[in-house]
């Protein structure tokens, strides 16, 4: 919902104030845990982005309305809901997720530092293995 309200430029204010006191850290663990299946099915390149997401998403000085809006960006892509789902509407339900991925990660592109590019280029490794890896 909050990702919804964000691209239709509605007030988060009032969602940001039902999750100020999330335990994030907890939420960020769970993440992790179901994007590795995602990401071996989607291949690197799609999981870059969702990765750098999620090393945003855990640095301290991120702020709640950018954790709310990463964390919602990488649930609705990997998690099997969806509002276009992609068995029925085919390129429909592919792109819906694509748009929140596009928005979320013009709003915290600023926040990718080389430290947590490094994090995700070592993590796709593990994940990937390094002769898969994309040269710069």
């Amino acid at each position: 919902m909050v990702l919804a309200y964000a691209i239709m430029g509605k007030d988060i204010k009032p969602l940001l104030e039902r999750v100020r006191r999330v335990e994030w850290r907890w939420e960020i663990e769970k993440l992790l845990e179901k994007m590795r299946p995602w990401a071996l099915k989607a291949g690197r390149v799609a999981a870059k982005p969702l990765l750098q997401f999620y090393f945003v998403l855990s640095d301290e000085s991120t702020s709640t309305a950018d954790r709310m809006m990463i964390y919602a960006a990488i649930a609705y892509t990997v998690l099997p809901t969806d509002l276009l789902p992609r068995a029925v509407y085919k390129l429909l339900g592919i792109l819906d997720d694509g748009v929140a991925i596009l928005y979320v990660y013009r709003k915290i592109k600023d926040n990718i530092t080389p430290e947590i590019e490094e994090r995700v280029e070592n993590t796709l490794n593990e994940w990937f293995g390094v002769e898969y890896s994309v040269v710069k």
